[in-house]
């Protein structure tokens, strides 16, 4: 089994479509049936299952699809670590990034890192918290940055923390929050498939503290997939929402409170930086690794 090989059981496991894996691999579908069989012929074992239209791995094949990302990785490491024998810091990065993150301090973050590391192939994704979660557990991403304390047991590094507040146009006492409708944002459906990885995190810290003061829960009023969309909806005076701070502006003239629990804590939500302590053997991400924490260090001392 190649290098080819173990791409085709990576995209056969996550698409579960022959069409889609065969796109993606450039290849036509027949050419990729033909593999298929001949990697089934080496190992003596069927690896895909009908599924209605579409395929499913067996447990054979599922067995085979982590050997070969493990073969892929330790490809990986071989040739980066081959390449960065000179003085130049060359091969890929591949990155998982939450959205606000993403929009408001990579771009910046990216264009140093390049300037240093010209000769680095970057591949980038962006998206909800979750997501990059997933990539991250699956070994398709180097480095996540994520909002929220997820479940993690490998390396982690802390980049900044926010406090999460409630919002209203006119002030409302926060104890008779219940009695007034809230503009609740809610998970969207896209992020029901990870279930297995958790809630968002800062959710459950704020049914906490909801469930410290109050024995009735909140009167939602509307459900909407966003916070900028809970922000403009409090402005027109429809209810108070529960929103992290870093989405209020000066000029947004709203009422802010910060959510603190009984002993005092404030409710915060953490941005954080996740990788493998194995992937620090590949140059390209230790570079970006250390070029995060001294930033990040540099703007918690100023």
């Amino acid at each position: 089994m190649d290098e080819k090989d173990c791409l085709i059981l990576q995209y056969l496991y996550k698409d579960q479509n022959l069409t889609k894996a065969a796109e993606r691999l450039y290849m036509t579908q027949p050419a990729l049936t033909y593999r298929v069989r001949q990697i089934e012929k080496e190992f003596q074992t069927d690896i895909l299952a009908k599924n209605g239209k579409n395929i499913k791995m067996t447990p054979a094949g599922e067995y085979l699809v982590s050997y070969a990302k493990k073969m892929l990785l330790d490809l990986r490491e071989t040739k980066e670590y081959l390449l960065n024998m000179g003085s130049e810091t060359k091969g890929s990065l591949k990155l998982g990034i939450s959205s606000h993150f993403g929009l408001y301090n990579l771009p910046s973050i990216l264009e140093e890192y390049m300037v240093n590391c010209p000769m680095v192939h970057l591949n980038v994704d962006t998206g909800f918290s979750t997501e990059m979660m997933e990539l991250l557990m699956q070994g398709e991403i180097d480095v996540a940055i994520v909002k929220g304390d997820y479940e993690w047991f490998d390396e982690r590094f802390l980049l900044e923390e926010e406090n999460i507040c409630i919002i209203s146009k006119d002030e409302i006492p926060v104890d008779s929050l219940p009695e007034f409708p809230m503009i609740n944002r809610k998970e969207p459906n896209v992020l029901l498939k990870y279930r297995n990885i958790s809630q968002i995190p800062s959710e459950k810290g704020i049914d906490y503290w909801w469930n410290e003061r109050f024995t009735s829960p909140p009167l939602v009023m509307m459900q909407v997939d966003s916070y900028e969309t809970c922000k403009e909806m409090v402005k027109r005076g429809f209810g108070y929402a529960i929103i992290p701070r870093v989405f209020l502006q000066k000029d947004d003239d709203l009422f802010s409170h910060d959510l603190i629990f009984k002993n005092g804590e404030e409710l915060k939500r953490r941005t954080w930086m996740l990788y493998r302590k194995s992937s620090l053997q590949l140059a390209s991400v230790s570079q970006f690794v250390s070029e995060i924490k001294k930033l990040f260090c540099y703007s918690e001392n100023n």
